[in-house]
């Protein structure tokens, strides 16, 4: 661009062309190239040859709520199936602050270095107004996430227990086609994940800290019920009287409920997850739990029973879902929340005509 300020009539007078104008992208710039989509064959090969980055992505797809990823999941779940079953799996519960994050960490630890591959699945609790969660499982088990035996999994709550618990039964699946021999579940210890949890593992340990007050206030009677074992978890310092103490109350109301099915007596210890004390007696009281009911039959009729009870679960789920998808159903709904908020029509009364609907629209 010629500029006629620089014409020699404007003597003293000068204006520079500039600089040319750059590109908007940078020139550099190589875009990535994208990740190969497996097929459900690729994906079961990798998980028998545990590559954790294979297990990481199958995972993914059985979190997923894609019609498409869930399509290669179950391929994949259906495949692993015969190669899952043989891992020790542990449920871990406890109130909010019993340190369950560095119990396991140092259990796990434990277990990774006397040549056992173990796998963490964590429930964490999401944000039912956000719908996120903090998934900090990894950030807080820093030694035991990057231990080569060891694979850790957080899976965000969401709000649909039942769901999440679904899909970590199928995780559990192809941890154990993958290799892994102990299984760890850790849930958000607040009362409602428990039953779900406990209902897909062999042995349930409930974590209880001492030294705040009236150590039984708080444990709901159904957890205590459900565990197999109870550690005083902190059993250190100053605290090691109390634990001394709250073992004794805890001994005592352990004795206070149904003897359960399997005939173990479940029984209470003190550890220190910081000093790392008392764990192993932990993983013994857990060994010797697996071994006491292998004997006597229960250890294969509890999974058996737990296998029935995830089939109708399944089926309920599938069911919910097939309703509140129905075109149909969709399009009547808010119809219907309409007449209910307006006392125009009852709540059961609704229901039970939504349902005709959908039936009626299925056959």
């Amino acid at each position: 661009m010629t500029h006629p300020e620089n014409d020699p009539a404007y003597e003293g007078l000068t204006v520079n062309e500039g600089v040319e104008k750059l590109p908007s992208v940078n020139p550099y710039f190589k875009p990535k190239a994208r990740r190969k989509i497996l097929s459900s064959q690729e994906f079961v090969d990798g998980i028998l040859a545990g590559d954790i980055s294979i297990l990481g992505q199958a995972v993914t797809l059985v979190e997923s709520n894609l019609p498409s990823d869930q399509k290669i999941a179950q391929e994949v779940i259906e495949k692993c199936l015969p190669y899952s079953g043989k891992s020790i799996r542990i449920g871990i519960t406890g109130v909010p602050g019993a340190g369950k994050s560095t119990f396991i960490e140092a259990l796990g630890m434990d277990i990774t270095n006397n040549g056992h591959k173990l796998a963490v699945l964590a429930i964490d609790p999401s944000s039912e107004r956000s719908k996120g969660s903090i998934l900090g499982d990894k950030t807080r088990m820093q030694e035991l996430s990057s231990a080569k035996n060891a694979f850790i999994r957080p899976s965000p709550s969401a709000g649909s227990l039942g769901g999440v618990a679904r899909k970590t039964r199928e995780t559990i699946v192809l941890c154990e086609a993958a290799g892994f021999d102990t299984i760890f579940i850790e849930t958000v210890g607040v009362g409602q994940s428990e039953t779900a949890a406990q209902s897909m593992v062999d042995f349930f340990l409930l974590l209880q800290v001492t030294g705040t007050g009236d150590e039984l206030q708080g444990i709901k009677r159904g957890i205590m019920e459900m565990a197999d074992g109870i550690a005083i978890n902190k059993a250190d310092g100053n605290n090691i009287e109390k634990a001394k103490v709250a073992k004794q109350q805890f001994q005592n109301a352990l004795m206070l409920f149904p003897p359960h099915q399997s005939g173990w007596v479940p029984q209470t210890l003190t550890c220190s997850a910081t000093e790392k004390t008392g764990i192993n007696e932990v993983w013994k009281m857990m060994q010797d739990y697996v071994a006491f009911t292998k004997k006597n039959g229960y250890f294969d009729q509890k999974r058996t029973q737990q296998a029935k009870y995830w089939m109708y679960e399944t089926i309920h789920e599938q069911l919910l879902n097939s309703f509140y998808q129905n075109k149909e159903i969709e399009r009547r709904l808010p119809q219907y929340e309409h007449l209910v908020l307006n006392n125009e029509i009852t709540s059961f009364v609704a229901a039970q005509q939504l349902l005709q609907q959908y039936f009626n629209n299925i056959k």
